[in-house]
Order: C-alpha cells, then structure tokens, then sequence
C-alpha cells in the first residue's frame, strides 16, 4: 500500500535551514509527482512546492529563491532544503501524492523562532 513518511523538521532560528526528506513506498515512485504542503495553526492547508516525473519543480511565490525540492529516484525519496527560513514558515509540512486517490503522509513539525 501507499507510504509517505516525512521527516527533518524541527525547530530553528529565523535565517536557518532545514531539509525535510519524504520517504515513498508502495507505487512506481519515478512516474508520479510529487507535492510538499504545509498547514499552520489555525490556517487551511496550503501548497509550497511541486516535482513532476522529469525533474521539473513549481513553487509558492512566498517560497521561491528560499526553498528547494528535489527527488532521488533511486531512493523512492523528495527533499524539501529550507533556507533563509521565517516565523511565517512554521507549520507541519506534509508531502503528497495524486493518483487514483490522494495521499499524505504523517506530516513533520517545523517551527522557526524570531
């Protein structure tokens, strides 16, 4: 069956850096895409970022230049580097996958102090 499991988050200061992995098991992981979101207290879920099959990568504009997302095929794994990280960017980030259904992993705490 379908597993995402997230991990890396953590707590850090304004201007630090994080890199949250999404480990992916139970389907052809290279043919899919793949999306990081991230859901602060009180606040609806929202997308960050985005990598297609081929490597191509979309972002939220408040994240651009700031955040990275990268896939290792070999690994069945996607990155998300974190850097230059805000208070804003608190939030449990959470990877997903669209097929037939929707699926989300556990989701991983990161909290940025001012």
């Amino acid at each position: 069956q379908v597993q995402l499991v997230e991990s890396g988050g953590g707590l850090v200061q304004a201007g630090g850096s994080l890199r949250l992995s999404c480990a992916a098991s139970g389907f052809t992981f290279s043919i899919f895409l793949i999306g990081w979101y991230r859901q602060a207290p009180g606040k609806q879920r929202e997308w960050v970022a985005t990598i297609y099959s081929a490597g191509t990568t979309d972002y939220l504009t408040s994240v651009k230049g700031r955040f990275t997302i990268s896939r290792d095929n070999a690994k069945n794994t996607v990155y998300l580097q974190m850097n230059s990280l805000k208070p804003e960017d608190t939030a449990v980030y959470y990877c997903n996958l669209n097929s037939v259904k929707t699926y989300w992993g556990q989701g991983t705490q990161v909290t940025v102090s001012s």
